[in-house]
């Protein structure tokens, strides 16, 4: 019988096994959000990219838990519908407790998988927290536009501080093509409205004009 990668089709004794088989085997956490991502693509859309990667990196070394598909969104704030957003000490915690939990079941290796680029200060926080406590166990972040060299230029060559962009777009058309809708991504170009900007942009200046940042319709 094969034995699935994810944590939630798996038995508690076949995790025990899993570990007892592989001390060093790492448990990947996804880590979204739930936000509103312009006119074009679902509100999911860091979720389903995180789940992936972790999916397709886990092989025969790692099981992916379920993913957490609420993060550091306030900056989106509620005048778009859609966002279900935590605080970065939010996202930092909860974060930090299923790690924890994580360590409970055996696991000595994590690894949170990083879909949205506003969850990055809260992982790294999370795992200050839990290096602090747990002084021989490892764990780290891993983000998709981090991956390479080429990833990183190819998500920022449209904005500096992406969102909903050629990147996202692309990568979506990829893994869901039937969530984006391709009508309204002919119109869904922003201009990145934080090039050189020393201040954090207003918040009410994050939905103008179609709450993107970048060049959307660039997708393919």
């Amino acid at each position: 019988m094969t034995v699935s990668h994810m944590w939630e089709e798996l038995t508690s004794a076949q995790l025990a096994d899993r570990l007892a088989a592989d001390p060093e085997c790492v448990a990947l956490i996804p880590v979204g959000a739930t936000e509103q991502h312009g006119p074009h693509l679902p509100v999911g859309t860091d979720t389903i990219i995180a789940t992936a990667l972790a999916d397709a990196a886990a092989g025969e070394v790692a099981v992916v838990l379920p993913p957490l598909a609420f993060g550091a969104s306030f900056f989106h704030g509620t005048r778009l519908a859609g966002t279900v957003a935590f605080s970065g000490e939010e996202t930092a915690a909860t974060v930090g407790l299923v790690a924890e939990a994580c360590v409970d079941s055996g696991f000595r290796r994590l690894l949170f998988v990083n879909g949205h680029v506003g969850n990055a200060a809260a992982l790294w926080i999370a795992c200050d927290r839990f290096r602090r406590e747990f002084h021989d166990l490892q764990i780290g972040v891993m983000q998709w536009w981090d991956l390479t060299p080429d990833i990183a230029r190819r998500a920022t060559e449209d904005a500096a501080d992406w969102h909903a962009n050629a990147a996202e777009t692309s990568i979506m058309l990829v893994l869901r093509p039937e969530l984006v809708d391709t009508d309204k991504m002919r119109d869904a170009d922003d201009p990145d409205r934080t090039q050189g900007a020393v201040f954090r942009v207003a918040r009410d200046e994050v939905h103008r004009p179609r709450a993107v940042a970048g060049r959307g319709r660039r997708g393919a």
